[in-house]
This record gives C-alpha cells, structure tokens and sequence, in this order.
C-alpha cells in the first residue's frame, strides 16, 4: 500500500512539473496566450509544495521521484504530443520504478 501511495503522490508531482513546464514552451515556441504563465506558475508552486509532503531526505526524495518523472514524461510523449513509445521506452520507464520503489521503500536507518 505504500508503494501505491508514493507512486500517486510522486505522478501527480511529475505531472504538475510537466504541465509547468509545458505551459510556458507553448508561449515561446509557438506564440500561446502570455496568460499561460500564470496557470504554469501555480503548476510549479504545487509541484514544489508535493515534494514536501515526504518524510525521507529532500536528495533522496528526488531521486525516487526521478523514476516517476520519467514514466509520466513518456505517457505525456504518448498522449500530448502523439508519438509510439518503443519497447526501449517499456523498459526503461520499468527500470526507473523498480529504482523508485528501492529508493522510496528502503527500511529506516538505525539511529
């Protein structure tokens, strides 16, 4: 159940990261609205606020988040901007989670 919780805490993270990032890509690359800036900056302030919401270091929360980020970004590849993922892309978004989940579910140190 654990490892469920992170993951959906650590997708919708990547997913604001995503978006907060994409927002303003679509600004500069192909001239949208300049008021997207404002929807990607509330994307990034609740990006940063979700990583908070983790117990472990903030370098090891980042790292387990890493593997997530990776597999939202290819879904994003998928469904926003159209391409086929490859098998490359399968097994390497698999090995990112299985180092996510090894990061994130690592047993406490003693004190």
């Amino acid at each position: 159940m654990e490892l469920l919780k992170v993951s959906a805490l650590f997708a919708l993270t990547a997913l604001l990261e995503i978006v907060g990032c994409y927002l303003p890509w679509l600004v500069l690359k192909q001239g949208k609205p300049v008021w997207l800036l404002l929807p990607a900056a509330l994307a990034l302030a609740a990006f940063a606020w979700l990583l908070t919401l983790h117990p472990a270091a903030a370098g090891r929360t980042y790292a387990a988040y890493g593997g997530m980020y990776i597999v939202v970004a290819l879904a994003w590849l998928y469904i926003v901007d159209g391409v086929a993922l490859t098998r490359w892309d399968a097994v390497g978004a698999a090995a990112a989670l299985v180092g996510m989940a090894i990061i994130a579910l690592q047993p406490a140190a003693p004190a």
